[in-house]
């Protein structure tokens, strides 16, 4: 009986399989399209960006900010370039007035201003450490306008970030009635 019922259910799953290879009747449009409601027009990323924002605040400082947008930077800037020249002159001036004075005693003259104030050892402590905190803020504002050139390229590359309310980053209170305190944590949320 076997032999018999073999070829029966054989038949019947390939005829089975036969018919689900009918033509659908069912028409549809366009199997691609999605509503134009539901694109979103994204910026497109352009890589030059950052580099050429780095380029031009190395040229002028600034002017990488205001590429960026970023104009209320662009007196933080100067205003910290600004100081760093003038603590450069003024301290590069109280150097060379107190050379002025040591060089005039050495040379055998008593008429300079610091007669009766400072020895001449003292004129030699002044000068090195006017001439230490020249050297220092020269430093300092190479070290200013490197850091204009890195924030004007920084920020170029996080304009191109994307934040949305899909992702939040938050902290987290929760108070435990079993142990009687609370407990700390921060809170990653991904909308998908």
């Amino acid at each position: 009986m076997n032999n018999k019922l073999l070829p029966f259910i054989l038949s019947l799953v390939f005829c089975c399989s036969l018919l689900a290879q009918e033509r659908d009747t069912l028409t549809v449009k366009n199997r691609n399209s999605i509503p134009s409601e539901k694109l979103q027009q994204k910026e497109v990323y352009n890589p030059l960006s950052p580099a050429k924002a780095a380029f031009y605040s190395a040229v002028l400082p600034g002017l990488g900010q205001a590429y960026n947008g970023s104009y209320w930077k662009i007196p933080l800037v100067y205003g910290a370039l600004g100081a760093g020249v003038y603590f450069i002159v003024d301290n590069n001036n109280e150097y060379h007035r107190y050379r002025d004075a040591y060089k005039r005693r050495l040379a055998g003259y008593e008429d300079d201003e610091f007669m009766g104030v400072l020895s001449t050892k003292s004129l030699i402590e002044a000068q090195k450490q006017f001439r230490r905190n020249k050297e220092l803020s020269m430093l300092i504002t190479v070290g200013i306008y490197v850091l204009n050139i890195i924030e004007a390229n920084v920020d170029a590359h996080l304009s191109q970030f994307n934040v949305s309310e899909d992702l939040s980053f938050e902290p987290n209170m929760e108070f435990d009635e079993i142990s009687g305190s609370a407990n700390y944590g921060l809170v990653f949320k991904l909308k998908l």
